[in-house]
């Protein structure tokens, strides 16, 4: 069995490393906070001396890190993993970050004798918990035979996309349609509620026509319209995904009208405090903001 690396333990990375050491994983764990190593070190996993240490003893050193500064840090750091690694290593980073980087990582990687996979992260953190993750991964077949057992063990639907940053542009056009789409599903709720319209017989015509969408028929229900603005999925991280794709359309001399004015409303209610909350509560600011009632189903 392959030994494992895995950098990064944070609301994503300490349940996907958790699930690793379940199912048996030979598995080194890394992170700026010592409590979350502590807390993996006492599923069975085993501690290693910081980066370097991570890679002198793993075959499969894995990413899971907050944006691409993080991720270049460790990976092409001065002391960071291409610096300690040895030919015939894989680095599988499962972070969400601009499809330029994942792509001069790869180049660097390929110089070094290092398969490099990409492999995001999709659906939320209690699914994380629960084992059951979605990944899209990009990469050769060859290296993504290799981290499918990885991923089987931190999830239940993986999807090959494609060569290496296939995964992370196909996370951007899954996050651009999930994250914009809220911002819609605000408007509209808050309309509906300035009407004076039921909320529940509302959303019981939407959810049988066209017009509904994955996060008002499935996630909202189950957080913002229930009272549940705890964060699966912060308003932060909504738009620092926004913020993702804009740069990565703009590479492609693309212009995405909508989701420009989307992330400038996640901009807005970033600014008046609401940043850590659940995306889905966005819908909460735009009532505060324009004096209607929160749509809660009871």
């Amino acid at each position: 069995m392959e030994r494992i690396g895995f950098i990064g333990l944070g609301r994503m990375g300490r349940p996907m490393a958790g699930n690793l050491v379940r199912k048996g994983f030979d598995l080194a764990v890394h992170d700026i906070n010592p409590a979350a190593v502590r807390a993996l070190q006492e599923t069975g996993a085993r501690t290693a001396n910081g980066v370097p240490g991570i890679t002198g003893g793993s075959d499969v050193i894995v990413t899971m890190l907050p944006s691409g500064t993080e991720v270049e840090a460790v990976l092409a750091g001065p002391d960071g993993v291409f610096a300690h690694a040895r030919p015939g290593q894989l680095v599988m980073d499962m972070s969400t970050i601009e499809p330029r980087t994942t792509d001069r990582l790869a180049a660097e990687a390929a110089k070094r004798g290092l398969a490099f996979v990409d492999a995001p992260v999709g659906r939320l953190a209690s699914h994380a918990d629960r084992g059951e993750s979605l990944f899209m991964v990009g990469g050769s077949e060859a290296d993504f035979r290799r981290v499918l057992p990885l991923l089987q063990a931190m999830g239940t639907t993986i999807h090959h996309c494609g060569p290496v940053g296939s995964g992370i542009r196909t996370k951007l056009v899954n996050n651009l349609l999930a994250v914009a789409s809220c911002q819609l599903n605000a408007e509209a709720l808050a309309l509906s509620q300035r009407f004076g319209l039921d909320l529940a017989k509302t959303l019981e015509i939407l959810h049988g026509t066209t017009a509904t969408n994955g996060q008002l028929k499935i996630n909202w229900p189950n957080k913002v319209l229930a009272g549940d603005i705890a964060p699966g999925f912060t308003i932060d991280l909504a738009h620092k995904d926004l913020s993702l794709i804009l740069a990565a359309a703009e590479t492609e001399t693309m212009a995405l009208p909508m989701v420009s004015a989307a992330r400038e409303a996640f901009a807005d209610a970033r600014g008046a405090g609401h940043g850590a909350n659940d995306f889905s509560s966005i819908v909460d600011w735009f009532c505060s903001l324009t004096g209607t009632q929160k749509p809660r189903l009871r």
